[in-house]
């Protein structure tokens, strides 16, 4: 599978993000360094957007206040790509902001409240006008604004409205302003032409305000811990039990790459550990699926299983727990595809403990 160079330098803007080496600490309150430490990597060096939004757009910058894009910046977008930026002091959080207000000269513009909505009313005209974009529930759109041979023409995904940062960060004039405005640049329409009246727009406002209920009883509901690996000891021989693993390997139709010792390059050749043996393994198709859902998925792509015989003859087997990927990245799109790679391990790790 080539690599092309947006890919490439997609890749690399997401590992500077992850692994960072310049400290907050080192940019102070300068708020052009800020931004290129910790948004361009997703909204572009020039807030063109990419994975996140395009932020320099005229139609946004006129329709959010500064207090939107701090509380944005602070709270993040929970189950989204977007982490919460919270370590940023309210001088650094501040800065950001001025510098994202650096790119469009013209004054916030807030159309005030309307009538009184039909939360109601709105879900049809939702469901008819929005969902097609932000998702049938406002979870927002799917992916990340980049595939793997080009960036898309409209470098957004649709933003999650259903979503507790969301709703703490936009007022209903904004959410009022934006329906009626649209976003030039990017797919969505003023409201007029998608022919909605301002009553109707009253009305949509109201449905996305009242997923604000539903955001209270996720958050009521305590988070099971999940384990960061995935763990078993092995009922055979070491021999055997990398045996028994690559058999369950094929059996699932997937490929067994390449295999290597876990102290391949730490020693010199030769003198590698023979009973610490790294498996890595997957398609093409699977790989490719999820690294369209999320690019940060390389780091941990293809799929690996680790075989280890201690000191007291145990053969340990073990695995990264796939169920931790949609909180490490901040992304629910992972869900459904991290619950099916841990179907795949567990069942693996399942056959050599039995």
């Amino acid at each position: 599978m080539q690599i092309d160079r947006n890919q490439l330098r997609l890749f690399i803007a997401l590992f500077l993000l992850f692994v960072a080496t310049e400290t907050s600490a080192n940019a102070g309150t300068d708020g052009g360094k800020l931004f290129a430490i910790h948004c361009a990597a997703c909204h572009g060096d020039k807030g063109d957007g990419g994975i996140g939004i395009p932020l320099a757009l005229p139609d946004f910058l006129t329709s959010v206040t500064d207090d939107y894009l701090f509380r944005t910046i602070r709270l993040g977008r929970p189950g989204r790509i977007m982490p919460a930026f919270q370590h940023l002091s309210d001088e650094q959080t501040h800065a950001i902001v001025k510098h994202i207000r650096s790119w469009g000269r013209k004054e916030v513009k807030l159309v005030p409240g309307g009538a009184a909505g039909n939360a109601e009313k709105g879900r049809d005209i939702f469901a008819r006008n929005c969902a097609r974009c932000h998702g049938p529930l406002g979870k927002g759109g799917a992916g990340t604004g980049v595939n793997f041979t080009r960036l898309h023409d409209v470098p957004i995904v649709a933003p999650a409205l259903n979503n507790p940062g969301y709703l703490a960060a936009a007022s209903d004039e904004i959410i009022r302003t934006t329906l009626l405005k649209g976003r030039r640049g990017t797919p969505m329409l003023p409201a007029a032409k998608m022919g909605l009246s301002g009553q109707d727009v009253d009305d949509v406002v109201s449905f996305i305000r009242s997923f604000e209920t539903q955001v209270q009883k996720a958050d009521k509901k305590a988070a099971t811990p999940v384990e960061p690996t995935l763990i078993t000891v092995s009922a055979k021989p070491f021999a055997e039990t990398v045996d028994i693993i690559k058999q369950a390997i094929s059996a699932r139709r997937l490929r067994i790459i390449r295999q290597h010792h876990l102290d391949d390059g730490l020693v010199a050749q030769g003198k590698e550990n023979k009973k610490q043996l790294i498996i890595h393994f997957g398609n093409i198709q699977q790989i490719n699926t999820l690294l369209a859902i999320d690019p940060r998925m390389g780091l941990f792509l293809p799929n690996r299983i680790t075989v280890l015989e201690q000191e007291d003859g145990k053969v340990i087997v073990t695995s990264v727990n796939p169920l931790r990927f949609g909180n490490l990245f901040n992304n629910a799109n992972l869900e459904h595809t991290s619950k099916e790679l841990h179907q795949i391990y567990s069942a693996i790790l399942e056959e050599v403990s039995e």
